[in-house]
């Protein structure tokens, strides 16, 4: 896992914590929620591949 997912993740949960926030102090509850959601599900999309990877690692370790 390199430094700059990690550095993504990051921005990625500042950008989506400011939207939210403006959202709400606008009344936009709804859309706030769905901000926080596509940003979950973006960040979710890029770990699913090192996930699996280590699933895999952990199976061929302890394959007999």
């Amino acid at each position: 896992m390199s430094i700059n997912l990690i550095f993504k993740i990051a921005a990625v949960g500042i950008l989506v914590s400011v939207l939210s926030q403006v959202l709400k102090h606008s009344g936009r509850e709804e859309q706030a929620f769905l901000t926080s959601l596509a940003g979950l599900i973006l960040v979710l999309l890029w770990i699913i591949p090192y996930i699996s990877e280590l699933f895999h690692t952990i199976e061929t370790l302890f394959a007999l």
